[in-house]
């Protein structure tokens, strides 16, 4: 059973279309899924998805880097969290820079970014963190934000979708954060990111689609879906040079370990 770590469910999606993912991720051998936020109407879309499935979806809710600057807070994000079932909000996130697309708002982003994690610190929760071209200062936060962390050392979190460099993914290592690779490191070009992939120990790595970006190889040009990630996994497997099983134990430890399964 393998777990997609980061699932965008839309907020104009009907409860059949929301069923049918969950049903096909299912089929394909998917059977647990982190639906998360990042803005009102997809932290709303998580919430609901969760409640609709419970015993195999778990949400995550935070204000990206697309918001700062525009007066929303942690504080939302709180009364989220503590307004929802207990259990149902797993992490908070996703979170994080993006100088590549909002280079301008830079500042506004990291002042957002580091009120978020003081929420996780106070709450004792897990985040999922965003960092395009802003290795530097993604650093620099999260190195704060461990230092500060009271919760278990193996719950600080997990850099998504990452298509860093070796460097960036040992920093993290040693705060302690998970890492998580989507169907990027399927792509034709990707043999940098299959090198670190490779590399990360086996307790610290996580998959993930992005749905309903990044379809992975086979499926570019189509919206992705979790019912992908078997294909993730797949080459990540002969990448490491371990067996599919092996990697499906590995990763779903992981997973239910950082999320609280």
């Amino acid at each position: 059973m393998l777990t997609d770590t980061h699932v965008h469910f839309r907020g104009a999606m009907t409860p059949d279309d929301i069923a049918g993912l969950v049903s096909r991720a299912s089929v394909a051998g998917v059977g647990r899924l982190v639906a998360v936020g990042c803005e009102p109407d997809a932290n709303a879309a998580a919430l609901r998805v969760a409640a609709m499935f419970p015993e195999c979806v778990k949400a995550a809710v935070a204000y990206d880097r697309s918001l700062a600057g525009t007066g929303v807070g942690a504080g939302a994000i709180r009364e989220l969290i503590l307004s929802a079932p207990v259990g149902h909000v797993a992490a908070i996130g996703e979170l994080g820079l993006d100088f590549h697309y909002m280079p301008e708002t830079a500042e506004p982003q990291q002042a957002l970014m580091a009120e978020q994690l003081e929420l996780a610190r106070e709450l004792r929760l897990p985040v999922i963190v965003h960092s395009r071209e802003a290795d530097q200062e993604t650093v620099a936060l999260l190195s704060a934000h461990a230092r500060q962390w009271g919760g278990a050392p193996n719950r600080i979190g997990v850099l998504h979708c990452f298509t860093g460099t070796e460097s960036l993914a040992r920093q993290l290592l040693d705060l302690g954060f998970m890492i998580s690779f989507s169907g990027i490191v399927t792509f034709r070009n990707a043999d940098p990111l299959r090198a670190v992939a490779r590399g990360i120990p086996s307790d610290r790595l996580l998959i993930e689609t992005d749905t309903p970006y990044l379809a992975p190889v086979p499926h570019r040009g189509k919206p992705n879906e979790p019912c992908y990630l078997p294909d993730v996994a797949a080459l990540l497997a002969k990448v490491r040079g371990i067996e599919m099983a092996e990697l499906v134990i590995q990763t779903t430890a992981n997973a239910e370990k950082l999320f609280g399964w």
